[in-house]
């Protein structure tokens, strides 16, 4: 069974040249839990997207692959 691929957090922190680990700082998250969250291999909440659509200064659609 492979794993769906919904969110593109690790895609836009790329295009913005940010990092996982800048993003789990902002957060008060773990770093590895925010790069399973990148990986897609742990799925985080709709409102937690929210957050990091803010700190991205981006749409929350941009990180969620349609």
């Amino acid at each position: 069974m492979s794993r769906k691929v919904i969110y593109r957090i690790k895609v836009v922190l790329v295009e913005k040249n940010l990092s996982s680990k800048w993003l789990a700082e902002k957060l008060g998250k773990n770093e590895a839990t925010v790069s399973r969250w990148c990986t897609n291999d742990v799925q985080t909440s709709l409102t937690r997207i929210v957050k990091i659509a803010e700190l991205l200064n981006v749409s929350p659609k941009e990180l969620i692959y349609e």
